[in-house]
């Protein structure tokens, strides 16, 4: 793990700040970043400069450990919990910044905020919450933005900041983590032939859903878990309006054949599962599923686990504290933001 700082500490403005500021700080960083290491396309180091170096210009000394793993990540993440840091940033995709929130979220006395890069492919958490995507605007966002607190999900104990699945989807990840390194695929080529691959299988999951005191039996590929709703209607569906209405969505596939599958697709591709009859969809505070499987496949936020049966899914209201951008603030603007900001390759 490689950490990069800038030498000193700046005022918002750009100058130094006064010698006794500078001393007080020299040791103690105002932000600790810890980022996926593969997020810079080759050029990590380059890209872990430049983030110091934009904190700086907002005034704030950052420390940024460049992670060449998720257990190094997670390292940094609670030292500097430990160390009472005022903001824990993490850079890469959802489930690197699930890892980071639930490194936070573990310690009861946890005085960090968690500021988000959004460095992957797809960047729900960052989204949902209007965290701009551009890296200058996140850092930005960070430096002047507002903290408040968020609702996480929880499966046996395992947070997610996003949802939980299980069946189709977590099958289909196993797999193309396989491909990925046994054969050398990349993300999405790999993912089209698990894809294929699972749709041939195409498994069922006989599960008992106990909500609210009643149990609920279906025979299903798909069981989907969300922390908060999940939009439903035209160009949003997706999305969520609020991680702060303290409950859980679950959505849970028909039994239905290849082609109804395939017709659940286009619906939601053309933001009309309103209109599909193909799921039972409903929100709980506490959900337990159970199968007569002693041990299944769970996604996470995008990481698998095998996890023992059954599954006790709660919501955990408020229980992260987020930094979400300001709308009053700009970022400050200078030559750093056009001429240095290079364009990083996303992450998973």
């Amino acid at each position: 793990m490689t950490t990069y700082q800038p030498p000193g500490k700046t005022t918002p403005a750009g100058f130094p700040a006064g010698k006794q500021q500078q001393d007080a700080n020299l040791g103690r960083p105002d932000v600790v970043a810890t980022i996926n290491a593969t997020a810079g396309g080759g050029h990590a180091q380059e890209l872990a400069e430049h983030i110091a170096a934009e904190f700086a210009r907002h005034g704030l000394r950052a420390s940024v450990c460049l992670a060449a793993s998720g257990e190094e990540m997670l390292a940094a993440a609670r030292q500097a919990v430990r160390d009472r840091i005022g903001i824990v940033a993490v850079g890469g995709g959802d489930g690197s910044v699930n890892a980071v929130a639930s490194a936070l979220m573990a310690d009861a006395a946890c005085g960090s905020a968690l500021g988000v890069l959004p460095l992957g492919t797809l960047n729900h958490f960052a989204k949902d919450l209007g965290i701009p995507l551009a890296l200058d605007e996140a850092i930005a966002a960070i430096a002047n933005g507002r903290r408040i607190r968020v609702d996480s999900g929880e499966v046996n104990g395992i947070p997610f900041i996003n949802n939980s699945s299980l069946g189709l989807y977590p099958d289909i990840v196993r797999e193309r983590e396989k491909q990925q390194s046994r054969l050398g695929r990349g993300k999405w080529l790999a993912f089209s032939w698990a894809a294929m691959g699972a749709l041939r299988r195409y498994p069922f999951l006989r599960v008992r859903l106990h909500i609210g005191g009643r149990d609920h039996w279906r025979h299903t590929p798909l069981v989907f878990i969300g922390n908060n709703e999940y939009l439903m209607r035209g160009l949003d569906i997706g999305k969520r309006s609020s991680l702060m209405d303290g409950k859980l969505s679950l959505y849970v596939c028909h039994r239905t054949g290849r082609l109804g599958l395939l017709r659940l697709a286009v619906n939601a591709l053309f933001g009309r599962l309103h209109e599909a009859h193909d799921f039972d969809v409903l929100t709980a505070s506490e959900i337990l599923i159970e199968t007569h499987k002693k041990r299944m496949l769970v996604a996470t936020d995008g990481e698998v686990t095998i996890m023992q049966t059954p599954l006790q899914y709660r919501i955990r209201p408020a229980s992260l504290e987020v930094i979400v951008p300001d709308r009053a603030t700009r970022p400050i603007p200078g030559p750093a933001q056009a001429a240095i900001a290079p364009t990083w390759r996303k992450d998973d």
